[in-house]
């Protein structure tokens, strides 16, 4: 059985001492496998490295590009552990800690997952109210949440899967004014919905990270705070340029961000495992092996992925960006 052990933000005034989260480009990390799918410890720290290397603000660990469905308990528990142990403060770590169960449940599995030292847990939408469940009861099953957590910081996560479960503006709103939600990466890839959500949280804590690559730079000028994409795991670089320069640069924004529309419909083929091929061309020593499905990749589409990668190279140089070293 586990024993819970007070964190340290617990005994320092019986509240935790919380930060903003920086705005910018929050990759959805890998998990590196071995072989025999153990997780590779070394990857881990490798990819962490890289991401930080590439100018990112911060890392979602323990997500869907982490195979989190394919984690044991303890293994999502030492996995964030892990990415924050190798930051070792050069950015923030979030990691989710809802994975079904009761809300008591979740919050006690949201509490030993803000034991592993994350700036915040992110709480999966769908998981906290069923497929067919108002935003009422959603609303009174987050409130009960909080209620069991203490002073945890927490974001949010749309995720897709097992249902796509998207929030309302109006409770966007509400989420937001609670304060204790810092996060929130949003998956609707409609601009109108998106555009509604960032005003809906302008002024507040909570934190905007767009999803879709298609509507980055336009989510950007209307007052987005960035980037959590897959896309971001074959280029950081080139998105941590985009959130830092779209205002100062508007037309090499506009140039760049064709080509990251563009180049995202190749990168989401065959994913994750088209990540670990893209960055093993890279020169990264993590292997290709996945959890959920391990694909095989043919001449061609290995000649498309490192079609990508030079694409990416001529990027780099063009914007004056330091090659990262995998």
């Amino acid at each position: 059985m586990h024993k819970k052990v007070q964190p340290d933000y617990l005994k320092e005034k019986g509240t935790r001492a919380v930060h903003d989260l920086a705005g910018g480009v929050w990759p959805v990390m890998l998990t590196a496998f071995t072989r025999n799918r153990q997780i590779d410890w070394d990857g881990v720290d490798r990819l962490t490295d890289w991401y930080i290397a590439s100018g990112v603000a911060g890392l979602f660990a323990v997500c869907g590009s982490s195979e989190m469905r394919e984690l044991t308990a303890e293994e999502r528990l030492a996995l964030a552990e892990r990415v924050v142990k190798r930051a070792n403060g050069r950015v923030q770590v979030v990691a989710t800690g809802t994975f079904g169960g009761t809300i008591e449940q979740q919050a006690v599995f949201v509490q030993r997952m803000a034991d592993t030292g994350v700036a915040a847990v992110v709480c999966l939408v769908n998981e906290l109210a069923g497929q067919d469940q108002t935003d009422e009861l959603w609303k009174a099953n987050v409130e009960e949440l909080l209620e069991k957590t203490g002073e945890i910081p927490l974001g949010l996560y749309e995720c897709p899967m097992p249902y796509h479960r998207l929030l309302r503006p109006q409770l966007l709103a509400w989420i937001a004014s609670t304060r204790r939600f810092l996060w929130l990466k949003e998956t609707s890839e409609q601009l109108d919905s998106i555009g509604k959500k960032i005003a809906a949280v302008q002024g507040t804590r909570l934190r905007f990270y767009n999803a879709n690559t298609v509507t980055l730079l336009r989510s950007l000028r209307l007052g987005g705070n960035g980037f959590s994409g897959i896309a971001a795991n074959f280029c950081p670089a080139l998105f941590v340029w985009l959130c830092r320069h779209f205002e100062g640069h508007p037309q090499m924004a506009e140039r760049l961000q064709r080509f990251l529309s563009i180049a995202g419909a190749l990168k989401g083929y065959k994913y994750p495992a088209s990540a670990k091929q893209f960055l093993a061309l890279s020169g990264m020593e993590i292997g290709t092996t996945c959890r959920v499905l391990d694909y095989e990749f043919s001449t061609n589409e290995i000649g498309m992925l490192e079609a990508l990668r030079q694409e990416v190279q001529a990027w780099q140089k063009e914007l004056g960006l330091p090659e990262v070293s995998c």
